[in-house]
């Protein structure tokens, strides 16, 4: 998957409660969770983030509980990719599940400031960084995460997968 957009940046251990406040648990639409994205610690994001752009954390990002509503809001908010430098383990695995590319690059996270545009191939695991004229690395999910990526999330994943048997059969 190749992705193009503008960065956001957040520090260390940033949680899910910062990243969606717990008082809209109350629905898991994507849309209605978006306008509160990030409103525990940037009340203006929701308000400038653009459909494409790029969180860049730094360490634990997605720390606390375990809820879904926060990948679901990010996503939900147009962003298209979160890299840091490291992530708490049931946020990594929860914007995999609903189909949210998330990588984690140290150098990455420690240089690439706000505002840099970004060009990343999550398939190759490179992160260039249009604006320093510097490429990062990750990590490069293997097949079936991008498969899992690219259908958009593990139950759509699934579905593909269950279409293509009955197909066969």
């Amino acid at each position: 998957m190749k992705i193009k957009g503008k960065v956001h940046k957040f520090g260390n251990n940033v949680n899910t409660d910062e990243i969606i406040p717990a008082s809209y648990l109350n629905t898991t639409d994507p849309g209605q969770l978006a306008r509160h994205c990030m409103e525990g610690i940037d009340k203006n994001f929701s308000k400038i983030v653009k459909r494409g752009d790029v969180i860049v954390a730094g360490r634990n990002f997605g720390c606390g509980s375990s809820r879904e509503h926060a990948p679901l809001s990010i996503k939900g908010a147009g962003v298209s990719c979160v890299i840091g430098r490291s992530f708490a383990r049931i946020f990594y695995r929860n914007c995999i599940n609903i189909g949210l590319p998330i990588l984690e690059s140290k150098e990455a996270a420690r240089r690439i400031r706000v505002n840099d545009r970004l060009k990343i191939d999550t398939k190759r695991g490179t992160i260039e960084d249009i604006t320093l004229k510097k490429t990062f690395y990750a990590q490069k999910f293997p097949p079936f995460m991008q498969q899992m990526i690219s259908a958009g999330g593990l139950m759509k994943y699934i579905k593909k997968k269950k279409s293509k048997i009955r197909l066969r059969t």
